[in-house]
């Protein structure tokens, strides 16, 4: 049998813990009579499963017979590419030939008879979700990895436009906390401002656990240990996992930890710290070596006031790396960050 966890990013491993909740709220509120969003953002830290539950969520509404579903690389002309891969769709082809629309302008089929070509991007797309209205249709589309740039403001605003029209249109997307913070912030994008944020925690320990038991045959003790060694981190989850099946003849949990730690640093810690601002990676040095774990503790070490400390404690775990839950207290949420931190200092 080959290991059935993976280091690559993105694509659904075999090895996979779901977010039921998270993904059936997004999947029944698209899918409602009346659905109260028609657009969500799923944001977290890297690695923390985002392009997997898209993937997810894409993958059991493409099941349902009156959906289409289109993913765009946020790199590109989105709305151009939309039209595109919508035309691309046999039964769409033929509804637009009936309806004698003609798309040649943006290289879309051929010119018709007797027919004005329609000549602005925007105009085309309407134009496709008014048939894929009639058709009984619904459209959801998926872009990973957004940022603000002029590509994503301008499909961002004509979204706006079409969900005013009425038209059964729907967006996906994910990214990492600041870029979507940046565009949910540019002034001409305040709608996105409103739209719900799916912040992913992490996984439910009993699942990582359950899942540990019943790949390797393990006791419930050594499964915990494991368990705790990821804190629910997804990447980690996958990551210690394929180490223990490739060392678990030979080598000992313990033994693979320094390879464990090579794994996260070099797959991700390693730019999280890099995208950090120095006041941020003050906060974690000292997080990282105070004995203490109280705000309190942590404030005074730095020599901070509450309203300044509040900033960056608050940014961080927006960014995913600290965690806040407890009052009164702040740690570190990623698994082994700690470590990670010290080797800085040196």
């Amino acid at each position: 049998m080959n290991n059935p966890f993976t280091l690559s990013f993105g694509k659904k491993p075999v090895q996979y813990i779901s977010r039921i909740t998270q993904t059936n709220h997004i999947i029944d509120t698209f899918c409602a009579e009346s659905p109260s969003n028609q657009i969500f953002m799923v944001t977290g830290v890297r690695g923390s499963g985002k392009t997997v539950m898209m993937t997810q969520i894409a993958y059991e509404i493409a099941q349902k017979e009156d959906w289409i579903v289109i993913e765009l690389n946020p790199t590109r002309d989105l709305l151009q590419s939309l039209a595109a891969k919508i035309y691309a769709l046999p039964q769409m082809h033929e509804r637009f030939i009936k309806a004698k629309l003609d798309f040649s302008a943006f290289g879309l089929g051929v010119s018709l008879e007797n027919v004005a070509p329609v000549t602005d991007i925007e105009d085309v797309v309407e134009k496709m979700l008014k048939q894929i209205k009639q058709a009984g249709q619904k459209l959801l589309i998926t872009i990973d990895e957004v940022c603000n740039s002029e590509y994503i403001k301008v499909f961002a605003s004509a979204f706006q436009i079409f969900l005013r029209q009425d038209y059964p249109i729907y967006l996906l997307m994910t990214g990492l906390y600041e870029n979507l913070y940046e565009l949910q912030n540019d002034k001409s994008l305040t709608f996105l401002y409103r739209a719900p944020k799916v912040i992913l925690e992490p996984l439910n320990y009993t699942a990582v656990r359950k899942h540990y038991q019943d790949i390797f045959h393990i006791d419930t003790e050594t499964a915990g240990i494991m368990t705790s060694l990821t804190k629910g981190y997804p990447f980690a989850f996958q990551v210690l996992g394929y180490l223990y099946w490739e060392h678990r003849t030979h080598k000992s949990l313990e033994e693979i930890l320094p390879e464990y730690d090579q794994y996260l640093e070099e797959y991700v810690y390693s730019k999280i710290w890099s995208e950090l601002s120095s006041l941020d990676k003050k906060v974690l040095e000292e997080l990282s070596t105070n004995a203490s774990d109280s705000v309190k503790a942590i404030r005074e070490g730095l020599n901070m006031k509450s309203e300044q400390f509040s900033v960056y404690r608050d940014r961080l775990k927006r960014k995913g790396v600290i965690n806040t839950k407890e009052y009164g207290k702040i740690t570190i949420a990623l698994p082994r960050f700690e470590d990670f931190v010290k080797t800085q200092l040196l």
